[in-house]
């Protein structure tokens, strides 16, 4: 995934927002450095020069806590203003992002993505959502009523299939938001949530339901790989395993790999299908 540019004044407009944040209670809208402040932040969020978050060299999330409190403070800041975009009406503390053409994003009547959300070149919106905070990486679909939470970090190459929802985070600050690597694969109406994170080149099946809790199996050997991740490169879907309780035994959901895909190596969709459907799954 593209890491964000850092800058030198950067740590010091941190240091700030941290400040802030101590203080917050005695904050208003009448404070014009503190609003100066946080919108510098949210700027910086806004153009791409800033993420909340990315994965370290270790491949686990980094979270920069100062970006999600500038976030916090700019809803505390910020006024509610009406928003006219003829013939709709909106009354929001934040405005929608601007400026499509210009960046190189192409977004279908319908569609809205919030100020201080990033969108990067070749991004296409259908009629979709895409909340403060988040970053969705260049030529990247965001399909027919597929949302994108704050702060969730999507990669480059990737397809959010038809009603996909993606998960958001603000509180805690220090929480991991959802991360899907690049040229993943998320199948129509799957949830990823709670932090839960999909690997480079992966696909996740139709329906599934990935968050930090649901525990992702190898079809192959039955070990739990893990929780709320699933690996790169592999074909993923919905599954359930059996568990056992005093009124009886009852299928609980988890993730099953049934498929490892050679690193690099596009979605074939034909083959994909193929795959999918010999387990009773789909895209």
């Amino acid at each position: 995934m593209g890491r964000a540019v850092a800058f030198p004044l950067m740590a010091d407009l941190a240091s700030t927002i941290d400040e802030l944040w101590n203080n917050r209670d005695s904050l208003s809208a009448a404070d014009t450095d503190a609003v100066a402040s946080v919108g510098q932040a949210i700027a910086l969020l806004d153009s791409g020069e800033a993420r909340v978050a990315e994965l370290g060299a270790d491949g686990e999330p980094i979270v920069h806590q100062w970006l999600k409190h500038a976030i916090l403070l700019y809803f505390r800041l910020s006024q509610m203003a009406t928003i006219e975009l003829a013939p709709f009406e909106y009354a929001d503390k934040i405005p929608l992002k601007r400026d499509f053409a210009a960046s190189g994003v192409r977004v279908v009547p319908g569609a809205s993505a919030r100020y201080g959300s990033f969108l990067d070149r070749g991004v296409v919106m259908m009629p979709s959502y895409v909340n403060i905070g988040a970053r969705v990486g260049a030529n990247t679909m965001v399909d027919t009523w597929a949302t994108v939470g704050s702060c969730a970090q999507i990669g480059a190459n990737v397809h959010l299939s038809g009603g996909v929802g993606i998960g958001g985070v603000l509180e805690p600050p220090q929480a991991a938001p959802v991360i899907i690597g690049d040229d993943a694969l998320i199948g129509s109406r799957c949830i990823v949530a709670e932090g839960a994170r999909v690997g480079n080149g992966a696909v996740l099946g139709a329906g599934a339901i990935l968050t930090a809790s649901i525990p992702v199996i190898d079809a192959e050997t039955g070990e739990e790989l893990s929780r709320g991740v699933v690996p790169a490169w592999s074909v993923a879907v919905s599954a359930t395993r059996p568990r056992t309780f005093a009124g009886g035994e009852f299928g609980l959901p988890c993730v099953l790999v049934l498929k490892r895909l050679n690193e690099g190596e596009r979605h074939d969709k034909a083959a994909l299908n193929d795959v999918l459907r010999d387990h009773g799954a789909a895209t």
